[in-house]
């Protein structure tokens, strides 16, 4: 094809889209509209100040050239620091942040409109940046390294959609203290001063001495800002607590993911077991997944003092981890280590990292803690063990299925691996209750089988008591159910979920105190919980008379579900009846009128038979004010025509 016609020019394009910008014009139109209005002039006067020019600016996005890269990230900072005084004027929930990516590239210019790869690339770096953050590409960052009073950290080699080669990617860093650092990066420099010298010498040192070169190059190579104890949003436990961040897949395979989420799941579960260790739980820490998050943030957020984190590389049948462990609240690293090991050796490598980090805590092995605690020889029924878990977790009838094949084939790989077992147990009771299968009884009694199979093979294994606490309580043997969840608490003392299992089961029996005690820990060891976990909650502190500690916590949840764009009928439902005890009978009646916009046709018919309480009466306390909430008994029959 010709290009004749196309007018082509190296440029360094600017991208920048607002974050948020659906949520904010959900909540406030008007005012969305008008903040946006006004954060763009300000970003058109400070682009024309800085010698750029916008070439767009559809919706809530900005796109825009300069003939200098040292101008456009020079622009985007004075940018961000003008965004961040008039977001500090604003209410939290309507202040606007934009991510910025910057490249230089090769552009097609055509009728003062530019395309191309280069465009591509900025908005792709933009979506990486973090909000109020700056991103730029390896070939801007070659053009201003030396000439701006920043600070960088490489994020690595980027895969960007219908872009044949990776980018590299640097977050740009702007506080002061950052300036002239670039974090995360080992490379040579083709200008060699003895400083550089000295740096190449190092670094053929870590090739040859690999374990000691790794851990010289993280001491050296990455500061930690110390966390801040006034700043902790949970306080601290009284033993030592630890995070494990997603291991990153830095392979360049999409993949090769499952190892990486593999081993974070595995390390989570061996630590998990230890009574002395207090530990996140998966689901929190994969919150961070893809995200360049700050140790001290972390700490913070989840309410722990150490952090491990590293990194996962596969090439043929060799695998090289990288490990470390930092104290949050020194900001320093107390032990790092690489490894270069076949495949094969995976489980083992897994072994030897955890015992690492228990002996550096000065924490006691607990009974045949392995990494693999559900153990197996085959590669192949681990991977598909671990690829099934996000299938289960849609929590979709297509993917169920799907997940099913994949846990049958491991189990015919190794018949004696637990995994597999556990998980398509909770798969088959899936298929029962939303009654996806030809038959559900036999589902059920197959998740049952399972779960037998599993107790015959490692009677040590909390998940296999956890399932069977499950299929109890919705048989409604509560005694049963009550006692397996127990056991796996036992097994397991940071298993979040035997808590919220157990506490399941105690609230449906009547336990309502003990069960409040269960999902108050269960929320503690994840604080990026289900929604189940706090629904069950407010239920418990219904039915001991803590009704403005239920609508208190129903209305947290509706917030975080309102941020995260979801729609989650049960808080509506749970404000209704407790504002019902609290004699608001106006704001029951708009919950219950929300809840039935959710759930249309819902009625107190309905509600009986989806309660499975073991008292009638607690049942019957709901109906009571659900009523008084407007609730009918029936849902009113649609008139014919």
């Amino acid at each position: 094809m010709t290009q004749e016609g196309f007018k082509r020019k190296l440029t360094a394009i600017l991208s920048a889209d607002a974050v948020g910008y659906s949520r904010l014009m959900a909540e406030d139109e008007a005012a969305t509209v008008k903040t946006l209005a006004t954060y763009r002039e300000v970003m058109t006067s400070l682009i024309k100040q800085h010698r750029g020019r916008v070439v767009d600016s559809p919706g809530d996005n900005v796109l825009a050239e300069f003939s200098s890269v040292v101008d456009a990230v020079q622009c985007a900072v004075a940018v961000q620091n003008e965004f961040q005084t008039r977001n500090a004027e604003l209410a939290e929930n309507r202040r606007m942040e934009f991510r910025i990516g910057i490249n230089l590239g090769d552009v097609i210019d055509e009728e003062e409109r530019i395309y191309g790869d280069g465009v591509n690339v900025a908005a792709r770096l933009e979506a990486l940046s973090d909000p109020g953050g700056i991103c730029v590409s390896k070939t801007a960052f070659d053009q201003i390294e030396t000439k701006l009073p920043l600070g960088y950290e490489y994020l690595g080699e980027q895969s960007i959609k219908n872009i044949p080669k990776p980018v590299g990617a640097y977050r740009v860093l702007m506080k002061p203290d950052a300036a002239g650092k670039v974090i995360g990066e080992k490379r040579f420099l083709g200008r060699f001063s003895r400083k550089t010298a000295i740096a190449a010498i190092i670094v053929l040192l870590v090739v040859a001495g690999g374990l000691v070169g790794w851990n010289i190059y993280l001491h050296q190579s990455k500061k930690i800002e110390p966390a801040s104890l006034e700043k902790m949003a949970l306080p601290l436990p009284d033993k030592p607590s630890i995070a494990v961040l997603p291991f990153k897949n830095v392979s360049g395979d999409p993949e090769q993911e499952y190892i990486a989420d593999g081993i974070t799941e595995n390390i989570i579960n061996v630590f998990s077991k230890n009574p002395e260790l207090f530990v996140i739980a998966s689901n929190s820490v994969f919150t961070y997944k893809g995200k360049a998050v700050k140790v001290q943030e972390v700490s913070e957020d989840l309410g722990v003092r150490y952090i491990l984190e590293g990194s996962v590389q596969k090439s043929g049948n060799q695998v090289r981890i990288h490990a470390q462990l930092i104290d949050a609240i020194k900001g320093t690293h107390l032990w790092a280590e690489s490894y270069d090991r076949n495949f094969e050796d995976l489980f083992a490598l897994q072994d030897e990292i955890t015992k690492h980090i228990l002996m550096e805590l000065q924490v006691k092995l607990t009974w045949g803690a392995t990494a693999h605690a559900f153990e197996t020889k085959s590669l192949k029924a681990w991977e598909y063990s671990i690829k099934s878990l996000h299938l289960f977790y849609s929590s979709s009838k297509e993917n169920n299925a799907k997940a099913s094949e994949l846990l049958n084939t491991a189990m015919e790989l190794d018949p004696d691996y637990v995994m597999p077992l556990c998980i398509l147990g909770w798969v088959r009771w899936q298929e029962w209750i939303n009654r996806w299968s030809d038959s559900p009884d036999d589902s059920y009694r197959q998740a049952f089988e399972l779960a037998q199979r599993a107790l015959e093979i490692n009677e040590n294994e909390p998940a296999t008591y956890c399932l069977f606490s499950w299929l109890y309580l919705y048989r409604g043997q509560y005694e049963k159910s009550i006692s397996e969840g127990e056991k796996a608490i036992a097994l397991s003392p940071n298993y979040e979920l035997a808590h919220a299992v157990l506490g399941e089961s105690k609230k449906y029996a009547g336990k309502f105190e003990e069960a409040i005690k269960e999902f108050e820990m269960a929320i503690r060891l994840q604080p990026y919980y289900p929604d189940w976990y706090l629904h069950s909650l407010c239920m418990s502190y219904y039915y001991v008379g803590r009704y403005e500690d239920a609508v208190s916590a129903a209305n947290q949840g509706l917030q975080r579900a309102e941020k995260q764009e979801k729609r989650v009928p049960n808080y509506h439902y749970i404000l209704a009846i407790n504002y019902i005890e609290l004699d608001k009978e106006k704001q029951a009646r708009y919950h219950a009128e929300e809840y039935l916009k959710l759930r249309p046709g819902f009625n107190l018919e309905m509600a009986r038979r989806s309660s499975p309480y073991k008292d009638p009466a607690h049942v019957e306390k709901q109906i009571a004010d659900l009523r008084k909430a407007g609730i009918l008994e029936e849902a009113p029959q649609k008139e014919s025509n």
